[in-house]
């Protein structure tokens, strides 16, 4: 569990150390989800080994962000990476799914 950062446990309460434990295993369930996700992708033969980790995956999807431009309508702040592009389709999805995400974004941020 050592990457999620859980080297201490800083609570007051048992409940606490609980809650915490308990978002830390699903936290570590996801990163599993990630990690199997990405490496049926680095099978590819087109692929380095080890070329999408788990974190550099992360990192690279973080990439992806909304900006509310001067017409007050929030747009994808850039087109969605080749790179993002490989990651998003080891999930199933491609850039269409993603603009038509911030599209609804955009419409729920406007009422």
């Amino acid at each position: 569990m050592s990457y999620l950062g859980n080297k201490s446990i800083r609570v007051h309460t048992d409940e606490a150390a609980s809650a915490k434990i308990f978002i830390e295993f699903i936290a570590l369930i996801i990163r599993n989800k990630f990690y199997a996700c990405l490496k049926e992708e680095n099978k590819t033969p087109d692929r380095k080994p080890n070329d999408m980790t788990v974190p550099a995956a992360i990192r690279e999807l973080e990439k992806i962000e909304m900006v509310r431009q001067l017409d007050n309508v929030y747009r994808l702040d850039h087109a969605v990476t080749a790179t993002q592009k490989t990651i998003l389709k080891a999930f199933g999805l491609d850039a269409a799914y993603i603009k038509y995400k911030a599209t609804e974004i955009s419409n729920a941020l406007k009422i």
